[in-house]
């Protein structure tokens, strides 16, 4: 099977075949170099998703990542990083091992291709060039031969005719002669150059061409073998990155795996447990008994002693009870105590605890700076020449002093931790609750403990006994701090369902039926504060009333 044998006669054919192939492999090469730019916008677009879900510095974001479902899903965002890179090792490795080798190739066929046909047409036109003369002597030869014909004629006519001189008879003759003569080598002229001719065909059909379009046919082969190379590259490129994506979905797959809802639940405690305890029971409140009553373990009542003594220092105004978590005018102000004393035990004790481990790692990298600088000293006392030790006694004063101030700081906060960590209860003792539960057998105890869990006017949470002196004291500055906060609005009303004598500070006597308006729901404590005019307002049980909450009211929620 051959070209040069089976398509001798096809030149034109095979060359627009040869272009066609060309326009192929180029169509391909195309084709690659799309699927390149895919790849990487593919590639760019996963990063882009990627990076726009990765949690933000310094802000809420990142402490959400400390649960494990969330740090799973950075694991996820950290492996489609990496899946995005073998995208873009596909697009590379297509760009180098395809477009650019093929590109190459193809410039290197068309000028091959182009050797070829241009030695095809030198041979057509060789070939056409012997044919023009054979056809030129061929027709000299035959004009010839006519001419000795019509000599010869014209010199038996001449000799047949009586009338002519023997002088123009000799003429004819010779003329006759010379146009034989001129026959005879038209004759052999055109004998040779159609055996030349004969020859140069023969070469032409059986040689030249021949081997031009063995070569044609071998590039074009080669160029069906190229193109299959180069499909076979663009399947192994695919197939050498799918190693790597397995094993980036394999670490989606085990850091999915590493989720521990046990310990995300843990986390939940650890970052929003108060260290308040539950309310114990209520107690009964004989009303029978003319007597003085106990009050009950959650009232956060006092005697009507303790109630007129605390009268005597200020003003009947809403107390912060212990179970509010922020001072609200501390909230207004945009301050936070240096001793976290705004937030319940248990997060006061983490934050203090950061806060100690913070000073104690400055303390640390300010020792080492230290040691730094004598052992500095040290090597310019062996060796002047390096350098004044005094120069060094400034820097080593300042580092001193530096740690002093952190050791000073230290161990503040690792009083105030001391002292968050005196009260808080143990885990296994059944204590009772900071907001109100009181011992009803000692009204003694009762009135310190009603004072002393009210919160301090700096909104920290108080659970010591301490006399009751000391409770008027603190009660009326905090009055007098609060005193200036600016009334709460209005967030719906609500009906008494019962009869409630207020007989503390900060609470508020209703009458059955009565509407007043709700100004702080309920905090899960049992106790809603209200208001019945500009003046009056304080806490009611909730049991105690029918709430009608404004939905379009800020900080309402709607109940169903």
């Amino acid at each position: 099977m051959s070209w040069g044998t089976e398509l001798w006669d096809q030149f034109d054919n095979l060359e627009k075949h040869t272009q066609w192939g060309i326009d192929i492999l180029e169509k391909y090469i195309k084709f690659v170099k799309e699927r390149t730019e895919i790849e990487l916008s593919y590639a760019k677009q996963l990063r882009n998703l990627a990076k726009k879900y990765q949690p933000k510095k310094n802000s809420k974001e990142e402490e959400e990542y400390r649960y494990t479902a969330c740090k799973a899903f950075l694991s996820t965002l950290n492996e489609m990083n990496d899946y995005a890179g073998q995208h873009e090792v596909i697009s590379e490795n297509m760009t180098s091992n395809i477009t650019v080798e093929l590109a190459r190739y193809v410039q290197e066929l068309k000028q091959e291709r182009k050797s070829y046909f241009h030695d095809g047409r030198k041979a057509q036109q060789h070939i056409e060039i012997c044919w023009k003369q054979l056809e030129s002597s061929k027709r000299r030869f035959e004009r010839d031969c006519k001419e000795a014909d019509r000599a010869q004629q014209y010199f038996e006519k001449m000799d047949a005719d009586i009338n002519v001189t023997k002088a123009d008879v000799e003429k004819a003759r010779q003329q006759a002669q010379v146009r034989h003569q001129m026959a005879e080598d038209s004759k052999a002229d055109y004998s040779s150059i159609l055996q030349k001719f004969n020859h140069e065909q023969h070469e032409y059909y059986h040689t030249h061409i021949p081997n031009i379009f063995q070569k044609i046919q071998e590039m074009e082969e080669r160029r069906i073998v190229r193109i299959g190379e180069s499909m076979k590259t663009y399947a192994e490129v695919d197939r050498q990155v799918i190693p790597i994506i397995g094993k980036c979905l394999d670490e989606i797959v085990k850091a999915a795996e590493s989720i521990d809802q046990k310990n995300d639940s843990q986390l939940v405690i650890e970052a929003y447990k108060s260290g308040f305890e539950p309310p114990g029971d209520i107690e009964f409140e004989d009303y029978t008994q003319p007597m003085k009553r106990t009050v009950s373990d959650n009232s956060l009542s006092n005697s009507r002693e303790g109630k007129s003594e605390l009268k005597f220092g200020g003003k009947s105004k809403g107390k912060l009870w212990p179970f509010i978590k922020k001072n609200k005018l501390s909230l207004k102000l945009g301050a936070t105590p240096e001793d976290f004393s705004n937030l319940p035990p248990e997060q006061r004790r983490k934050k203090l605890q950061q806060k100690v481990d913070e000073l104690n790692k400055e303390i640390q990298k300010e020792m080492d700076q230290r040691d730094a600088i004598t052992k500095m000293k040290d090597v310019y006392l062996k060796n002047p020449q390096m350098g004044d030790p005094a120069s060094l006694d400034h820097k080593l004063a300042e580092v001193s002093q530096n740690i002093e101030k952190l050791r000073l700081e230290a161990q503040k906060f690792e009083a105030w931790l001391a002292e968050v960590e005196g009260r808080l209860p143990a885990r296994s003792e059944q204590g009772r609750r900071q907001s109100g539960m009181f011992d009803a057998q000692n009204p003694a105890t009762v009135n310190s403990c009603a004072q002393d869990r009210e919160s301090s006017p700096d909104g920290s949470y108080t659970e010591e006994q301490s006399q009751e002196g000391e409770v008027k004291v603190l009660a009326t500055d905090f009055d007098d701090e609060f005193d200036e906060e600016e009334p709460l609005p209005a967030i719906g009303t609500c009906k008494a369902l019962y009869t409630f004598e207020g007989q503390n500070e900060g609470t508020v006597s209703v009458v059955e039926g009565e509407t007043l308006y709700v100004i702080e729901e309920d905090k899960g404590d049992g106790w809603t504060r209200i208001r019945r005019n500009e003046d009056e307002e304080g806490y009611v049980p909730t049991s105690y009333v029918e709430v009608y909450l404004d939905k379009n009211a800020k900080g309402a929620k709607t109940y169903i």
